[in-house]
């Protein structure tokens, strides 16, 4: 029988020669990732039904949301999980400053292909850019893992996008999968798994698939996916020696669903308050005044946005009426990027750099937007009260358009600054 990639993935961790869309099944789990936020919540429940946890291998640990500490209450939080990992000899366990747990994941080898990863939270999809079914789960879900190692799941349908055609200067991944969310809209992919291939897909970097795989959630679905491929052996080679296996889509399987999209001549693509498929080209929303651009997150914090970001910026200063903060998803990216200099031209050019950490994505200590400012952010949602104030505003958009708008204090189309 012929099956997605998806289904392939979920047969093996249940033990099963083929299953089927719909169908329940109780799935070995490989990877187990918690916060610092979703992390206190689990460890109680867990408390409440098991003394040890199941493999001390397989957990992960991050510190990334509320990092450093700006509460009594998080810091708190911080301890309920320093004291768990000690406890349970956790090994994986990376603290303030590492960065933010859908990067450090991958970058320190403990996502390969063909596993099933649950994280509690909703972005864990994102690891589905190396070819794992990713997914997030809530903390209680997650307290059942780390007892039994194990979790049932309703195997997903797939929707396959096939993209293709040619970007152009300054269109970005971020463009392509805003460009999507806004076709299918915040429930058109409701769990199923979402698929991304076509030539667009080949010739895009690791970083740049997290991207899309990381928005999968942002139509309702399940897990992001893309096909392992040269590009995923050698990330995955520098950085892990655990053995996988790769599985790939039958094209004639019976629960794939196939949308074709066409990116030529796609234009920088923005979406508006306060719904992430609320999307319109940049050319419609020009001029829109912004009070700051945050420049990061687990969708756009990586190496490949600085860099896109620096390029424009040098050499020009941050408009007055706007502060920028820059922050970067990781250690390993602060200090590369640190090495290229990138890190100064944001400083001349008066950005406000922080520690890697999940900044104001969550509304948290960093950059939280008071009554009535616009925030043009290059996350990966814009609800009313996301970053702050609910009568904040925020826009979401690429690296390139948030560097290009930093410089002229309104929303501004990169292309623009080259005429």
């Amino acid at each position: 029988m012929s099956m997605t990639m998806a289904e392939k993935i979920l047969a093996k961790a249940s033990g099963k020669d083929k299953v089927e869309a719909g169908e329940i099944v109780m799935a070995n789990i490989d990877v187990a990732m918690v916060h610092d936020i979703t992390g206190p919540l689990t460890v109680e429940r867990f408390k409440e039904i098991a003394e040890n946890v199941w493999d001390p291998e397989k957990i992960v640990v991050v510190f990334d949301h509320q990092v450093p500490a700006e509460s009594i209450e998080s810091a708190e939080n911080h301890i309920i999980m320093r004291e768990f990992v000690k406890e349970q000899g956790i090994k994986h366990f990376y603290d303030v400053g590492e960065g933010i747990c859908h990067q450090v994941l991958p970058e320190k080898g403990h996502i390969v292909p063909g596993e099933v990863v649950v994280g509690a939270d909703s972005h864990t999809c994102t690891h589905g850019a190396l070819g794992a079914f990713s997914t997030g789960i809530g903390s209680t879900d997650m307290a059942m893992v780390f007892s039994e190692g194990k979790l049932w799941f309703k195997v997903p349908e797939t929707l396959r996008f096939e993209i293709n055609g040619s970007l152009d200067k300054y269109v970005t991944a971020k463009d392509v999968i805003l460009k999507i969310i806004g076709e299918v809209g915040v429930d058109g992919a409701t769990y199923k798994a979402c698929e991304f291939s076509g030539e667009v897909m080949k010739n895009m970097s690791i970083s740049e698939r997290m991207v899309l795989c990381n928005m999968a959630i942002e139509m309702g679905g399940k897990t992001g996916l893309v096909e392992p491929d040269e590009k995923t052996l050698n990330y995955i080679k520098k950085r892990t020696t655990k053995k996988f296996e790769i599985f790939k889509t039958d094209v004639d399987s019976p629960s794939l669903e196939t949308m074709e999209i066409n990116v030529e001549n796609l234009e920088p693509q923005v979406a508006c308050p306060h719904n992430v498929d609320n999307v319109k080209p940049v050319s419609e929303v020009e001029g829109v005044e912004i009070d700051q651009i945050f420049l990061g997150s687990c969708t756009n914090g990586r190496l490949k946005d600085l860099r896109d970001a620096a390029k424009i910026i040098k050499g020009h200063e941050i408009a007055d009426n706007v502060r920028m903060l820059v922050i970067p998803a990781s250690r390993e990216i602060y200090k590369r990027a640190l090495n290229e200099g990138l890190i100064k031209i944001f400083l001349e050019a008066g950005a406000v750099v922080c520690n890697p950490c999940c900044g104001p994505c969550l509304g948290g200590h960093i950059g939280v937007l008071g009554p009535n400012e616009v925030c043009l952010s290059t996350s990966n949602r814009n609800f009313k009260g996301r970053q702050g104030s609910t009568k904040a505003k925020i826009y979401l958009s690429s690296a390139v358009v948030a560097a290009a708008s930093a410089i002229t204090g309104k929303i501004t189309d990169p292309r623009s600054l080259e005429r």
